[in-house]
């Protein structure tokens, strides 16, 4: 079974719904979600909040959130997952937020470092690490490491 369709299996399971807020991504996990058959009895949306101005009115991030720790952070990620599920009305908020290149500015941040944040009616979960590849690969990889993460929360 696909990680898509076991996600899918297991929101359905608890009677719960799912809304993903996407920087790097681009909405590249919005369409592996909605490609499973059935996906919108529990999937809501996907918000791709590329922007810090669209993650401060799309997603209701605190622009203090963005200052501080920047667009690429644990802190950002944590807040969308957080105001996705809010916001959505959902008990399920996914967020990804990362560095696909190429170097923009004089930030010391690899290319590929990609927080992503999983919000769960009771607790939050999160992951950090630097994803390998050029963009196309990176926003890929980062789509698939993003499931594969909800999907472990899930299980838990």
């Amino acid at each position: 079974m696909a990680v898509e369709e076991e996600i899918g299996r297991l929101l359905v399971e608890r009677g719960w719904h799912l809304a993903v807020a996407e920087t790097s991504t681009g909405g590249f996990i919005g369409y592996l979600l909605t490609s499973v058959p059935g996906s919108s009895s529990y999937f809501d949306r996907s918000i791709v909040a590329y922007s810090n101005e669209a993650k401060e009115t799309s997603l209701a991030i605190p622009p203090a959130v963005l200052r501080q720790h920047g667009a690429v952070s644990l802190a950002t990620a944590l807040a969308m997952a957080t105001q996705v599920q809010e916001l959505s009305r959902v008990e399920v908020g996914l967020a990804v937020t990362g560095l696909t290149g190429p170097r923009i500015g004089r930030s010391s941040k690899p290319i590929g470092l990609t927080y992503i944040a999983v919000a769960l009616p009771t607790i939050s979960t999160w992951w950090e690490g630097v994803i390998p590849g050029d963009r196309t690969e990176i926003q890929q990889r980062s789509a698939s490491k993003s499931l594969t993460i909800l999907r472990e929360a899930l299980i838990r």
